[in-house]
């Protein structure tokens, strides 16, 4: 059974940094691309950042310079470091894992609420 456990999220002030990890089980790391969306009230889910098992890595233009995805193979974690962070980053933050070879093979966390506000 595959689970990934998100965790980290909560309320900062605008300017601050909080950092996400996501614990993945029941699956092989070297088969999954990982990554973080987020959905913020009344709008779709988007991308934040992947990473590939390789550890290349892709930003949405909004975030670049500001957060940093990386994980570890070994702990089969996951994890995003958020910095300077605006209310516009308020959002349910979900962590992904995409298997390489199978679009079926699509699985989420349950989101944690990252709320940035003075």
């Amino acid at each position: 059974q595959v689970q990934l456990v998100e965790s980290g999220g909560g309320l900062v002030q605008p300017g601050g940094s909080l950092r996400l990890s996501c614990a993945a089980s029941g699956i092989i790391p070297s088969l999954y691309t990982m990554g973080w969306y987020r959905q913020a009230p009344g709008k779709q889910r988007e991308l934040v950042a992947v990473i590939s098992s390789g550890g290349s890595t892709n930003y949405a233009d909004s975030v670049k310079g500001r957060f940093t995805i990386s994980r570890d193979n070994a702990k089969n974690t996951v994890w995003l470091q958020m910095n300077s962070l605006k209310p516009e980053d308020t959002a349910v933050y979900y962590c992904n894992a995409k298997n390489l070879f199978s679009t079926v093979l699509d699985f989420w966390g349950q989101g944690t609420q990252v709320s940035v506000s003075s």
